[in-house]
């Protein structure tokens, strides 16, 4: 999959909004390494969010 098919595929893990081109901060799930994006809004209301791979939750 070529990186602009990936970045329009980006949505924030707890409200599912596209976060490509916004301040939103991608990791790796602490328990699989799968790739998880969140946007800058539910970081800084520190929402629950989910590993859709393992369903592995945090703050």
């Amino acid at each position: 999959m070529s990186e602009s098919a990936q970045d329009s595929e980006r949505q924030c893990v707890s409200c599912g909004i596209n976060v490509s081109g916004t301040n939103a901060a991608s990791f790796s799930c602490p328990d699989c390494g799968a790739d998880i994006h969140r946007c800058a809004k539910c970081r800084k209301q520190s929402n629950l969010y989910e590993c859709p791979d393992c369903g592995f939750r945090g703050p």
